[in-house]
C-alpha cells in the first residue's frame, strides 16, 4: 500500500499530479510502498528549488513536509526505471499550458552531451540529448536520446514527431541538413533554415561559388535582398550581412529538397580591439529570400546553446551530474528542462539562478513559479 507523501497545497499541484498520474509505474505493485505521481512531483518541486541530485530531493522535501518521504536510493530506483518518452510526453503536455502556439514561433534543434553519465563498468557513453527549445518564449519542447553525436541524423526525425511544427521555422545546424529532415518538416507545415558544411559537400559548395560569383560581379543581374545590422560592446565591434537569393538553377538537383525556397549567405565582420576578423556561413531555407525575416531565425539558433544548454550546465550543473543508473541521467535532465521552461516563464526579473533560490526559501514563491503555468 502507497504511504501518502502530505503534499502542500501549492496552486498548481493538483493539475501537475494529473499529467503525472499518468505515466506508468515500472515497479510490481507488491513493492510499492509511495506512490508514483506524488514522488515525480516532489522530485520536480526540489529540481525547480535547486536540487541537483537525488539526496538533493529527498533534503528539500525533508524541509517541507513531515513525513512519508522516500530515501535517496528509492528516487534513484524508481526514476531511473520509469520510461524517458512517458515522461518528457507528460511535461510536454503540461508545459503546452503555457500557451505557445507555434505559428511565427522559432524552433532551434541541437545536441547536447552530459558528459559525466558515462559508465565505465556498463561501458556505455555518456547520454547525447537531442534538443528542442522554442528560442523566444524560452521553453523546452522535448528531447531525443542517441548513443552517440553521429545518430543526431536519426534522432532528429524522431523529435521532430513530437514537435507542431505549423508555422513554425525549425533552424539546425549541418547536422540536421538532410532531405529527409526538409521533407518531414514540410509535411508538418513548418518552414527551415539549415545550416550548410561539407557533410553536403556538393550542396555547400554551389552555394558557395554561386556567391562568390555573384559578389565578384557586385551582385549585378542577380535578384536578391540584404540585410545589415551592427552590434557594439565590451571593445567589439561587429557587422552582419545577410544576402538571400532565390536563383536555384546553379544548385545540385534543388527539387529533392522539399520546399526549398532560398539560398543565404551571412558574413559576420569582427573589429576587436586592432584585429578584424571575417567569417562566412552558409544555408538554405523553404522561406522566402527576404533577408530581414531570414536574419533573426538564423541569430536565433543560438538561444538554444545560450539560454538552454548553457544555463543547464552553469545554472542546473547538468555536466557536473554523476546520474549514470538506467535512464536516471536522461530523466533528471528532463526534470531540469521542466524547472528550466517554468522558470523563464515566471515574470520575476531575476536569474534562474536566484528565482532557484527563493523557489527552496520561499513556498509562495514556489508556487507562483508553478502557478506561471497557468494550469
Amino acid at each position: 500500500m502507497t504511504q501518502p507523501l502530505e503534499l502542500e497545497s501549492d496552486a498548481a499541484s493538483p493539475e501537475l499530479l494529473t499529467y503525472l498520474s499518468v505515466i506508468p509505474d515500472p515497479r510490481i505493485e507488491r513493492n510499492k510502498k509511495h506512490d508514483l505521481a506524488e514522488m515525480l512531483f516532489v522530485a520536480s518541486c526540489a529540481v525547480i528549488s535547486g536540487a541537483e541530485g537525488w539526496s538533493d530531493i529527498v533534503e528539500c522535501a525533508e524541509s517541507k513536509l513531515d513525513n512519508g518521504i522516500p530515501v535517496d536510493d528509492t528516487f534513484a530506483r524508481v526514476l531511473s526505471r520509469i520510461s524517458p518518452k512517458a515522461l518528457n510526453d507528460c511535461f510536454l503536455c503540461w508545459t503546452h499550458a503555457l500557451n505557445v502556439h507555434s505559428d511565427g514561433l522559432i524552433i532551434a534543434i541541437d545536441g547536447k552531451t552530459v558528459r559525466r553519465s558515462h559508465n565505465r563498468r556498463e561501458n556505455r557513453s555518456p547520454l547525447h540529448l537531442v534538443r528542442a527549445w522554442a528560442t523566444e518564449a524560452g521553453i523546452a519542447l522535448g528531447q531525443v536520446a542517441t548513443d552517440v553525436k553521429s545518430n543526431e541524423i536519426t534522432a532528429i526525425p524522431e523529435l521532430l514527431r513530437q514537435l507542431e511544427l505549423k508555422g513554425a521555422v525549425v533552424t539546425l545546424d549541418a547536422m540536421g541538413c538532410q532531405r529527409a529532415v526538409t521533407e518531414q518538416i514540410k509535411t508538418q507545415k513548418g518552414d527551415y533554415v539549415l545550416a550548410l558544411k561539407g557533410n553536403q559537400s556538393a550542396l555547400n559548395e554551389a552555394v558557395r561559388d554561386y556567391f562568390a560569383t555573384a559578389r565578384a560581379q557586385d551582385f549585378q543581374g542577380v535578384d536578391f535582398t540584404y540585410h545589415e545590422s551592427l552590434n557594439t560592446g565590451h571593445g567589439r565591434i561587429e557587422q552582419r550581412r545577410c544576402w538571400a537569393c532565390a536563383d536555384l538553377s546553379t544548385l545540385p538537383a534543388p527539387q529533392r529538397w522539399a520546399g526549398l525556397s532560398s539560398i543565404i549567405m551571412v558574413e559576420s565582420v569582427r573589429h576587436i580591439d586592432d584585429k578584424i576578423r571575417t567569417a562566412q556561413r552558409f544555408f538554405i531555407s523553404s522561406l522566402k529570400p527576404e533577408a530581414d525575416k531570414i536574419v533573426p531565425a538564423i541569430r536565433a539558433h543560438w538561444e538554444i546553446e545560450n539560454g538552454c544548454h548553457w544555463v543547464l550546465d552553469v545554472t542546473f550543473r547538468e555536466d557536473d551530474s554523476r546520474i549514470r543508473r538506467g535512464h536516471g541521467a536522461h530523466n533528471f535532465s528532463t526534470l531540469c528542462q521542466m524547472a528550466l521552461s517554468v522558470l523563464k516563464h515566471e515574470p520575476t526579473k531575476i536569474s534562474i539562478r536566484k528565482k532557484r533560490i527563493r523557489a527552496g526559501h520561499n513556498d509562495r514563491c514556489r508556487e507562483q513559479v508553478l502557478a506561471s503555468a497557468n494550469i
